[in-house]
């Protein structure tokens, strides 16, 4: 222990303190001296070396004794239900509900928690379950437009429909859409009939298959035309629909329980759907919300560029333009980038280009010692700020060819002597007008001068009367 005593320390650290002041007092050495070389207050040391007689060196507990307090056969019990029922319950409020429900004792939740803390008492955590692992697409799949299919089912409640919505996991296409106010296996039939038959798939399906049967209890690889992706909802898993899925040569694949992301290429057209189009979420009438969705679809098909295939329309993934359009770009953008170096090549500067000159004008708070006017380009800019008790008015960037038209003219008056000083911070050339001496701490009274000379120091020039 270092510095000073805490204003509560246990009985240990009491003990061991005394025994020091014992040491020290047989030594010679006074009990106050002793205090202050351990930082300790008399008064409280004469206390302890009291209470150590009374051997009574510990702290009573903070609070008290109140008249509320647990008595010590309801902390038992709750020890006793803790050993009975803590593997069951696992939570010190059913712990607490259980007591009462078994009418043994009768305690807050609070008191059950602060019990079983000081008992070093602590419910066994519940197994965390295993990380599931993701289940991969069949070797058969190829990753090209019409190969994997994708759909979910999203709610508009303002006008109380169910929308299930197709779309092409590699081209981002959304294929179709079903409204309607139920959610069952005829809706997705319905849904992959008309995208089958807008893509021009359903020909492929019957020449499969010329006696019209298909075993649905046998999973054929070789059989699928394409790959249908869904969550595990009931329409999705239902023998209806794993039996039209049969028919029709699509093969079935199921994201795992309670993980969205599995489906991430749907879920993220549904949250564009809404926030890009908001207006949908306000259509009240089914109808509009049908005809709406279909120019909804229009437009994120053909005119939305897609971020996630290169900035891209859906429709030019879809019918083999995206990488066209791709690499269009990169060869339009290296095309900018040679002419751009062709140009600077051309015009290239063989004189270097002098920078921007600046002025200051420093000028004391009190406006009534001068009378300042300015005559610049219309193009300089003068900013004005407040540093300390001074303005500092700068005249901003001029070019060389317009360096020799800024003239300034300052008009002081008789008695502001010594209230202004000019710098310029690069070489200065001679400046035409009516100025005055501007020394940094100037005591002669301004005098008219036709011209100003320069006077190098190491950083700046100053333009000194002469």
């Amino acid at each position: 222990m270092s510095g000073r005593v805490p204003r509560r320390v246990d009985a240990a650290t009491k003990a061991g303190l005394l025994n020091l002041l014992d040491e020290a007092v047989d030594a010679g050495w006074p009990l106050r001296r002793g205090c202050v070389e351990l930082d300790l207050a008399q008064r409280r040391a004469h206390r302890w070396i009291t209470r150590r007689a009374r051997r009574q060196l510990a702290d009573h507990p903070p609070g008290g004794s109140p008249v509320h307090g647990l008595l010590p056969g309801e902390e038992a019990e709750i020890l006793a239900l803790f050993d009975e029922w803590g593997g069951t319950d696992r939570s010190h409020r059913k712990l607490a509900h259980r007591g009462s429900y078994l009418h043994r004792v009768w305690v807050s939740p609070s008191s059950v928690r602060r019990v079983l803390f000081l008992a070093d008492k602590h419910f066994r955590p519940l197994p965390r379950p295993g990380r599931s692992v993701r289940k991969p697409f069949p070797d058969w799949v190829e990753y090209k437009p019409n190969c994997i299919w994708i759909y979910d089912t999203t709610h508009f409640t303002a006008a109380g429909m169910a929308v299930l919505i197709i779309a092409d996991v590699v081209s981002r296409k959304w294929l179709t859409e079903i409204v309607s106010v139920e959610e069952t296996s005829t809706q997705v039939e319905l849904a992959f009939t008309d995208a089958l038959d807008r893509e021009g798939l359903l020909a492929d399906i019957d020449a499969r298959h010329d006696d019209g049967r298909v075993d649905v209890s046998v999973d054929d690889e070789h059989r699928p035309v394409l790959l249908a992706v869904s969550d595990n909802g009931p329409q999705m898993t239902s023998g209806s629909t794993r039996e039209f899925m049969a028919l029709c040569s699509i093969a079935q694949h199921f994201g795992r329980p309670g993980t969205p992301t599995d489906q991430a290429w749907i879920e993220t057209l549904n949250g564009h759907l809404k926030a890009e189009y908001p207006h949908l979420l306000a259509t009240r009438d089914p109808a509009t919300l049908r005809a709406e969705l279909a120019v909804v679809r229009e437009h994120y098909n053909s005119v939305r560029l897609h971020q996630g295939i290169g900035y891209v329309t859906p429709n030019d993934e879809h019918e083999g333009r995206g990488e066209a359009i791709r690499k269009a770009r990169q060869a339009g953008l290296e095309q900018s980038r040679l002419r751009r170096l062709a140009w600077r090549r051309q015009h290239r500067q063989d004189r270097p280009i002098p920078g921007p000159r600046r002025c200051w004008l420093i000028e004391r708070e009190s406006a009534s010692q001068s009378q300042t006017h300015v005559n610049a380009s219309a193009w300089g800019s003068v900013i004005g700020s407040m540093r300390g008790r001074r303005r500092i008015l700068r005249f901003g960037e001029q070019s060389a060819q317009r360096d020799r038209q800024l003239r300034i003219g300052v008009r002081p008056r008789a008695a502001a002597a010594g209230s202004y000083r000019w710098a310029w911070p690069c070489s200065s050339p001679s400046w035409p007008g009516s100025l005055w001496s501007c020394s940094t701490r100037c005591t002669r009274r301004a005098t008219p001068a036709s011209r100003y000379g320069c006077r190098r120091t190491s950083r700046a020039c100053r333009l000194v009367a002469r």
